[in-house]
């Protein structure tokens, strides 16, 4: 069995109009709810064998936060182009070409692909996929070549608004 989470970036600011999309960082909510969902990361014990993760600024600073949580080795954390401004189906095709050795991996990138590779691989049509949210499944399969429609059960959706004190 394999295992999969989903992580989207964190808050990002749009208070700079000259910045590329890519280069966006964290705003303030951003990063004042990182820690918090990183540290329940670990508190959950969600370690991946690989961190995948967007080179956009965003989702960059997301994952060193949660790798840090982790204490993950430089090593485990990679940095895919390809998981920026993808497609479920281009980050499906991305998964399903990783190494069998990696039992748990750990994804962190961008709405509408996540959300959309978290109601595919499921089955669950989620209400939304908010930022800084943990998706993580429990896989049907042995191989990652066999990723494929609703093939995953949902263990953990959480993000910081489920944990906010009104």
């Amino acid at each position: 069995m394999k295992k999969l989470t989903l992580i989207r970036h964190a808050k990002s600011s749009w208070a700079d109009p000259t910045l590329d999309d890519f280069d966006r960082p964290l705003n303030k909510r951003g990063e004042r709810d990182l820690p918090a969902m990183a540290q329940r990361v670990r508190e959950l014990g969600l370690v991946p064998d690989r961190l995948l993760t967007s080179g956009a600024v965003r989702a960059l600073t997301t994952a060193r936060a949660v790798a840090a949580a982790l204490e993950l080795d430089p090593d485990q954390v990679v940095v895919q182009p390809g998981l920026y401004a993808c497609s479920y189906q281009a980050m499906l095709q991305h998964l399903q070409q990783q190494d069998d050795r990696w039992h748990h991996l750990m994804v962190v990138g961008h709405n509408p692909g996540l959300e959309n590779l978290g109601c595919y691989l499921t089955g669950d049509r989620l209400a939304r996929f908010p930022t800084a949210a943990v998706l993580h499944m429990q896989l049907g399969i042995t191989r990652w070549c066999e990723l494929a429609e609703s093939c995953g059960s949902v263990e953990l959706f959480d993000y910081p608004k489920l944990h906010k004190q009104d």
